[in-house]
């Protein structure tokens, strides 16, 4: 009788020991850490949550459709070989693409845009706006931005002869390879003047297209929110200082960004990278 109690003891207790093991296993790894502990892995699993609401949006940038790219975006009309120039990208996908110059290494803030709400930006650079090293250049690449090229001098172009504009493009490219690794494909010319000259100056440094923007209001907040209707495939930037207005101050990159997403949601539309397109 003794022998048959202490048989049931010996199974109750490895039952119980089972069911205490399997509990144990149920519990969430993170949460044995301790609930402050695990409050801080999981704020490091997602990063991003909530932060578009620090940037003054009301909900998240919708994410971008897997891309579809236009067979012909890039025709050449005069069948010479010569880059195209483009303003916007043929797509029905509903998309616009967000394009900075050097005003992107002039706000600090700019880099945790980006990373914080995953912008899929490029930035095209030139080098004498560029800070020492290529240290900021290099942040905004590990935050996700595309980097392309703005030549060396962010000079105007067009008039220039032949030699004097490929060493300014492939002059870039050059610096972009051996400071970051990077071959840019895309070409902003400076205040988007260029002639014939570019062209072949380009494509003879390696260049697909060159990249132009769609004209965008003024600084006042109420012309954003009623400028013309965005279109898929329009490519963005945030207002451009006029060279004549240089001295005067300017708004930050990060409130004109935040106004101009605000208007692409609004539109229905998201953002995507322009590269992805290209």
């Amino acid at each position: 009788m003794r022998a048959r109690w202490a048989v049931r003891a010996l199974l109750a207790g490895v039952l119980a020991l089972a069911v205490l093991s399997g509990c144990a296993q149920s519990v969430d790894p993170i949460e044995r850490l301790g609930k402050k502990a695990a409050q801080k892995v999981r704020a490091s699993h997602e990063p991003h949550r909530g932060k578009y609401r620090r940037w003054g949006l009301a909900a998240p940038l919708a994410p971008a459709p897997r891309p579809v790219r236009s067979p012909d975006y890039g025709e050449d009309p005069a069948g010479a070989g010569l880059p195209p120039v483009l303003d916007h990208v043929p797509t029905r996908d509903k998309v616009v693409f967000l394009t900075y110059g050097a005003d992107a290494e002039r706000d600090p803030r700019f880099i945790d845009m980006v990373r914080e709400l995953r912008l899929p930006v490029s930035v095209f650079l030139a080098d004498r706006a560029v800070g020492p090293g290529y240290a900021r250049a290099a942040r905004l690449r590990a935050a996700g931005a595309g980097i392309e090229n703005l030549t060396v001098g962010h000079t105007e172009l067009r008039g220039l002869s032949y030699a004097e504009q490929r060493a300014e493009i492939c002059g870039q490219q050059e610096r972009l390879r051996s400071r970051l690794g990077l071959h840019p494909r895309l070409l902003r010319p400076p205040y988007g003047a260029y002639d014939r000259t570019t062209l072949q100056a380009a494509a003879d440094c390696g260049m697909a297209a060159l990249i132009l923007w769609r004209r965008m209001p003024g600084r006042d907040p109420e012309s954003y929110e009623r400028g013309g209707p965005l279109h898929p495939g329009d490519i963005l930037r945030p207002h451009v200082q006029p060279r004549e207005e240089e001295s005067r101050p300017s708004v930050p990159l990060t409130t004109e960004t935040a106004r101009l997403l605000r208007r692409i949601q609004a539109s229905g539309l998201t953002v995507a990278r322009l590269e992805d397109y290209l």
